[in-house]
């Protein structure tokens, strides 16, 4: 076998070589390379283009958690290049990104990760652990507010509750629980314990979460003040499939729409929702694959304008575009490869998709719905988040990237639960 052949361990999407157990020399090769510029590089130190301390917030800066070996690639989003890619020891699927790009700006904020069994917030300057939750649940999602007080948590089975964390890391509090809501007797389809809460968007006025049920076929809609779900919408299936069972949702800036991604029948549907009035949503369409939805929606991204939705459908390796106003689809991103989630630059012009089968992210421009650059990162990328704040270069950190890069497991301690070709517990 040759080199070539032989140099898809760790990352066998890359090239066309066949995979193998070994590490090749060319492999061990570079990983050593890199280990020694990182070693010479000194101990500690802001990434280039960062502030450095100083009291200006750094550059926008995207991170994209690699699930295939407890990385984290840092991205400058100005000009949208690799920075560094870094042991993190754990990864995301889904970290908290929907408000969080507008509010980390210092290196003692926190990045909110779904790690297994539980929630860990990771600070961002020095990528060390926080705080975190055991929710005794490998299935969670978690979302903070705007104003970054607290944390909403899901916690799917066995648990089914839902939790509100103390999200401010100036807090004596932070991290620790201070309201949730046991869910099971509420129920559950078939022979589930209770109604599977997923996803969870938050209302721009902060006022209000929006969590869908997978088990349960309803969208619950909890007062976030008084921590008790204050409304459930139960939504029926079409087409004669068994269930609706939506998982994901989100919000869009304006207020006035949440668009809820289901796993019903074979191949998914969309919903579009009205929460001009945010306590009493009603479905206004639901988009099917006749509509020229891509196969399996499984989460999504609103653009800034509030009118534009963009919808990863994994199955068909592309991003759905919705015209919100009208209710339709009107176009096809194609990205290559496998993708469950985007993250939005802090200025909301670009969208930054991991390709989980490819190792790299996409870049979408908002202006033209064009991927305008390919970045390459880590091994499997699956969840990312960003801000305006670069972590401090970490000598042993990137030397460990350099050995997990080489197919060496390191640890298996803080992943994600939803590893490999996975979304949300369900194999694609």
């Amino acid at each position: 076998m040759t080199e070539d052949a032989a140099d898809e361990n760790l990352y066998p999407n890359r090239g066309k070589g066949d995979s193998t157990s070994g590490v090749s020399r060319r492999r061990l090769l570079a990983g050593s390379a890199a280990a020694g510029a990182t070693a010479t590089a000194g101990c500690t130190g802001a990434i280039s283009g960062s502030d450095g301390g100083d009291d200006e917030a750094a550059p926008a800066t995207v991170f994209v958690f690699n699930t295939g070996d407890n990385t984290v690639s840092v991205i400058d989003a100005e000009n949208d290049d690799l920075l560094t890619t870094t042991y993190l020891g754990a990864t995301a699927s889904f970290p908290s990104n929907q408000f969080l790009p507008n509010l980390l700006d210092s290196a003692d904020g926190a990045m909110w990760l779904n790690v297994n069994n539980g929630v860990r917030a990771v600070n961002a300057g020095s990528l060390s652990e926080m705080a975190s939750l055991d929710t005794g649940s490998g299935a969670n999602w978690q979302e903070v507010t705007p104003d970054g007080s607290h944390l909403v948590v899901s916690a799917r089975e066995p648990t089914h509750k839902q939790y509100r964390l103390d999200a401010d890391p100036g807090s004596d509090s932070f991290g620790d629980v201070t309201a949730e809501i046991d869910r099971k007797p509420e129920g559950g389809r078939g022979d589930n314990d209770g109604p599977g809460p997923c996803d969870v968007s938050i209302h721009p006025d902060g006022e209000y979460a929006y969590v869908p049920d997978i088990f349960a076929d309803t969208l619950s809609v909890i007062d976030i003040a008084d921590f008790e779900v204050v409304n459930q919408v139960s939504v029926s299936p079409v087409d004669d499939a068994d269930a609706v069972a939506p998982w994901m949702d989100t919000v869009s800036w304006d207020g006035e729409t949440l668009l809820v991604e289901n796993n019903e029948g074979e191949a998914g549907t969309e919903s579009i929702w009205d929460i001009s009035d945010p306590a009493e949503p009603e479905e206004r369409v639901r988009l099917t694959g006749d509509d020229g939805l891509g196969e399996l929606p499984l989460t999504s991204e609103i653009g800034p304008d509030s009118e534009i939705g963009y919808v990863f459908t994994a199955n068909s390796e592309s991003v759905t575009v919705l015209d919100i106003p009208a209710g339709e689809v009107i176009e096809t991103i194609d990205l290559g490869g496998s993708a469950f989630v985007g993250t939005w630059d802090p200025a909301g012009e670009k969208l930054y998709v991991p390709v989980q089968t490819s190792d790299e992210v996409k870049v979408i421009e908002h202006a033209s719905r064009e991927i305008v650059e390919t970045i390459s990162v880590g091994a499997k990328p699956y969840g990312a988040t960003a801000g305006r704040v670069r972590p401090d270069e970490d000598t042993a950190g990137n030397l460990l990237a350099s050995i997990a890069s080489l197919g060496v497991e390191l640890s298996d301690a803080g992943t994600t639960y939803c590893i490999g070709n996975c979304a949300c517990g369900h194999q694609l």
